[in-house]
C-alpha cells in the first residue's frame, strides 16, 4: 500500500468517525433535552401538588376561623340574652322590695320599670340589633355623639391618668 491509498484510508476513517461524534453529539442534545423536559414537567407538576395543599390548608384554616368567630358570636348573643333576663328579674327585685305608696313607692316603680324596659330591650334585640340602633342613632345625631364620645374619652383619660 502506498501513502496516499493510507492517507485516503485515513481520512475516510477519520471522516467517518467525525460524522459518528456528530450523531453521538446529536444524540446527546436530544436525550439531554428529553431529561430537560421531563425534569421541567415533574417540576411543574411538584409546584402544582404544592400550591393545591397550601390552598387546602388555607381553605382548611378560614373554615375554622369562620367557624370560631361563629360560635363566639353565638355565645356573645346567648350572654346577651342572659343579661337582659337578668335584669328584667332586677326589675322585680326593685319591685319586691320597695314601697307600695308615696314618693318612694313612685320613684322604686319608676326604675323598675325603667330596668324591666331596658331588660326587655337587650333581650330581644341582642348585641347585633343594638349595635345597628347605635349605628342609627350616630347617624341621625353626628354632633352629639361625637360629643358624648370626647367627654367618655376626656373620663377615660382622667381615670387612668397617674396623679403625682
Amino acid at each position: 500500500m502506498n501513502t496516499t491509498t493510507r492517507k485516503d484510508q485515513g481520512g475516510q476513517q477519520a471522516s467517518q468517525a467525525k460524522d459518528q461524534a456528530s450523531q453521538a453529539a446529536d444524540k446527546g442534545r436530544e436525550a439531554a433535552s428529553h431529561a430537560g423536559e421531563a425534569v421541567s414537567h415533574a417540576a411543574s407538576a411538584v409546584g402544582q401538588a404544592v400550591a393545591q395543599k397550601a390552598s387546602d390548608v388555607a381553605s382548611a384554616v378560614s373554615h375554622k376561623a369562620g367557624d370560631a368567630a361563629s360560635a363566639v358570636g353565638h355565645k356573645a348573643e346567648d350572654a346577651t340574652s342572659a343579661v337582659g333576663h337578668g335584669m328584667q328579674t332586677a326589675a322585680d327585685k326593685v319591685r319586691e322590695y320597695s314601697p307600695n305608696e308615696g314618693m318612694l313607692g313612685s320613684a322604686g316603680r319608676g326604675v323598675a320599670d325603667a330596668i324591666e324596659g331596658a331588660g326587655k330591650y337587650v333581650e330581644d334585640r341582642n348585641l347585633s340589633g343594638m349595635m345597628d340602633d347605635m349605628t342609627n342613632l350616630v347617624r341621625r345625631n353626628p354632633i352629639p355623639a361625637l360629643l358624648l364620645g370626647l367627654g367618655v374619652g376626656f373620663l377615660i383619660g382622667r381615670l387612668l391618668t397617674p396623679r403625682s
